[in-house]
C-alpha cells in the first residue's frame, strides 16, 4: 500500500472508531491464494474487548457477523474461549476461539496492532477468530469429517 493510501486508511479508522466505536478492515487476495478476511479495529478501546477476525465468507457476511459481535458485547455479553455465537449468521452459529498464532497480528490484523500501539499499549491486542461450520454437514474445521474447503477457507489461528 502506498504511503498516502495507508495514511488515508488510518484516518478512516480513527474517524470510524470515534463515530461508531469500531472499524472493519477487509482484505482480499486477488490471486485467490489465501482466503479473504475481515477484522475489527477499535473493540479494544470502545468495548475493552479483544479484536475479532473472520475468514472465507463474502465481505458483507463477515462485516455483518462482526457488527453482531459488537452489538452483543456492547449489550454486556461476557467473553469466553470456545464461545458459541448465535445470531451472527442466519444459517449457522459460530465459535469464537482465542488466537494464539504468533504471527497473527503481523500477517492478518496489522491495523488492529497499529491502533493498539498508537494507543500507547505494549505487546499486541487480544484477537478472537470467529469460526463457522460447513453448511452441508454443520462440522467445524477441527472436527474430523469436516470438508476440506471449510478448513482451507479458515486458517487455524487458534492453534
Amino acid at each position: 500500500m502506498a504511503g498516502g493510501d495507508f495514511i488515508d486508511e488510518e484516518r478512516r479508522i480513527l474517524d470510524s472508531i470515534e463515530a461508531h466505536g469500531w472499524y472493519a478492515v477487509h482484505r482480499f487476495d486477488p490471486e485467490l491464494e489465501t482466503p479473504n478476511f475481515t477484522y475489527t479495529v477499535g473493540f479494544t478501546k470502545t468495548l475493552d474487548a479483544p479484536e475479532f477476525i473472520v475468514f472465507g465468507l463474502h465481505r458483507d457476511e463477515m462485516y455483518d457477523m462482526l457488527a453482531g459481535v459488537f452489538r452483543q458485547l456492547k449489550s454486556g455479553r461476557r467473553l469466553e474461549d470456545d464461545q458459541v455465537w448465535k445470531g451472527l449468521h442466519p444459517d449457522f452459529a459460530c465459535i469464537g476461539r482465542k488466537v494464539s498464532h504468533p504471527d497473527a497480528m503481523t500477517h492478518y490484523a496489522t491495523l488492529a496492532d497499529w491502533f493498539w500501539t498508537r494507543s500507547g499499549k505494549q505487546g499486541h491486542p487480544g484477537l478472537v477468530q470467529l469460526v463457522w461450520p460447513g453448511l452441508l454437514d454443520g462440522l467445524y474445521p477441527w472436527e474430523e469429517a469436516c470438508r476440506e474447503n471449510v478448513r482451507a477457507a479458515q486458517p487455524q489461528l487458534w492453534r
